[in-house]
């Protein structure tokens, strides 16, 4: 069933500076700039006296779904601006010692369950990496590539065609965004 008209409001913190060009948000805070573009047919975007306004006219409920999730990523990067975001990994091994080095947009795992090939993770940038002992520290401010850096740690170490059980040798997430896992 359709809504006459939708409306959804974020306010703007006073220390944060939001420009709209269209459909291009720019967020400027202490801690850096995001830029992203959120766009969708029959959604309109206003910035009004320090808030933004996302509505519908006639909105059925993949407009609701659309405007929440608009809502939730300049939430994410009005927080992103002013706080941060910090994820850990920790390094685990076995019987084989792990050792990790990062140069420049990537880090190389070599030794990873005894293999002679080296594998390879991607940092997205923006992200700061720092190693201390087993634990990997990623921060940045843009959520989604602070999260995509840690999610690339995880997958160049995943096990295939073995127990997990068994062999839990990996990098995994343990501190994502202020949740501890």
């Amino acid at each position: 069933m359709k809504q006459a008209l939708l409306q959804e409001v974020v306010p703007i913190p006073q220390e944060i500076t939001l420009e709209l060009d269209g459909s291009l948000f720019k967020v400027v805070g202490p801690k850096g700039v995001i830029q992203r573009r959120l766009e969708y047919p029959f959604i309109s975007i206003q910035k009004n006296e320090g808030k933004v306004i996302f509505s519908a006219k006639n909105a059925t409920k993949k407009h609701k779904t659309i405007i929440n999730t608009f809502k939730s990523h300049v939430k994410n990067m009005i927080r992103g601006v002013q706080e941060g975001y910090e994820y850990k990994i920790k390094i685990c091994y076995t019987h084989f010692p792990i050792t990790i080095t990062i140069k420049d947009n990537e880090a190389t795992i070599k030794n990873f369950l005894g293999a002679k090939v080296p594998l390879v993770a991607k940092i997205l940038p923006g992200v700061k990496v720092t190693l201390n002992g087993d634990v990997i520290t990623l921060v940045g401010h843009d959520k989604e590539a602070v999260g995509q850096t840690s999610a690339n740690f995880e997958k160049a170490t995943f096990i295939r065609n073995r127990d997990r059980r068994k062999f839990q040798d990996g990098c995994y997430i343990f501190v994502k965004a202020g949740k501890k896992l």
